[in-house]
């Protein structure tokens, strides 16, 4: 596997996917505060603490994955 500044190029390239795929996440769950939109999941309906809890989660995650994918 290439090697790209001491850290594994396939690594790198997972987080920085990962990243991209729970800033989406996290900007729908905002979205959905934002407009009031149901979440429904097996026939229960989710309150919107949920996604309070969702946003804070993805965002702290989203910065995380933003350094370790800059980190060198």
């Amino acid at each position: 596997m290439k090697k790209f500044k001491g850290f594994d190029f396939h690594r790198r390239r997972f987080i920085g996917l990962a990243t991209i795929i729970f800033a989406f996440v996290a900007i729908g769950h905002a979205l959905r505060l934002v407009f009031g939109w149901e979440l429904v999941i097996g026939g229960v309906v989710m309150p919107q603490m949920v996604s309070v809890f969702a946003v804070a989660f993805l965002a702290m995650m989203v910065i995380m994955g933003r350094y370790y994918y800059f980190v060198e």
